[in-house]
């Protein structure tokens, strides 16, 4: 009687337990960084996917047309690295939330930009921050080495011919042509850059004809560095040093 009591109390406790994975061990969904201030971008309609979370690394380019003018934002070059599985609770590689908020910061102050550049400087507005090269300007597809691990190579970010802005992932499984929907300044505490020009904007961008893959939203954020040095000086083109966040989604 009493083995019996014992059967049908282990059958009760069977039930009334979960089969499976417990929802409490599953990963947390990364939530778009906001700037903690009073203005943000449009959050991704709902039922969009989070596809890639990736790391730009690059420079952005400019023109100053004269001495004194306001520099003209003429395209942007930079290695995108995978760092979705970086994220916070996601895997053995996340990083802890302070690692990762502070990451495109860390890896622009402490790597140098996996960019081939041009030795010229002339016709810089600055000498010292050369452009890349135009026949040639990316180095070759490998992860970026970090303090603990490797972020995977995921594609490049450019200006076409056209000056749209392109994202071409995973071989060109995803190849995004891109136009902005809304801006917001990056946060006042946002890394300036190693020169001190300050952090380029936050950006939501759509996707536009020509696109290839399911990716139909990219948003710009946690950039650091990549402002103009400014025309002050000389007339010429200029390029500055950045890393943001690019977060793609369906």
């Amino acid at each position: 009687m009493f083995k019996a009591y014992l059967v049908l109390l282990s059958a009760s406790l069977a039930l009334a337990l979960p089969t499976g994975s417990s929802c409490a061990n599953s990963p947390k969904a990364p939530a778009l960084p906001q700037t903690g201030g009073a203005s943000n971008l449009p959050q991704p309609p709902e039922g969009s996917k989070l596809l890639h979370i990736a790391l730009g690394f690059g420079i952005q380019n400019y023109t100053c047309a004269s001495v004194g003018a306001s520099p003209a934002a003429t395209g942007a070059l930079a290695m995108l690295y995978d760092i979705t599985s970086f994220y916070p609770g996601q895997s053995s590689q996340s990083l802890s939330q302070k690692d990762w908020d502070s990451l495109t910061s860390r890896v622009l102050q402490t790597h140098d930009v996996p960019l081939n550049f041009n030795s010229s400087t002339e016709g810089r507005v600055e000498p010292d921050s050369p452009g890349a090269s135009q026949t040639d300007p990316f180095t070759k597809d490998a992860p970026l080495d970090l303090e603990c691990s490797k972020a995977p190579f995921l594609g490049h970010h450019l200006f076409n011919s056209a000056g749209v802005p392109e994202f071409i992932l995973d071989g060109g499984k995803i190849n995004v042509l891109a136009g902005k929907d809304a801006g917001v300044d990056a946060p006042a505490n946002a890394d300036k850059g190693p020169d001190g020009t300050g952090a380029v904007a936050w950006l939501k961008l759509s996707a536009k004809e020509g696109t290839v893959g399911d990716a139909k939203l990219v948003y710009r954020v946690s950039t650091a560095g990549g402002n103009s040095h400014g025309c002050e000086n000389a007339a010429g083109q200029d390029s500055t040093k950045y890393t943001a966040m690019y977060w793609f989604y369906t």
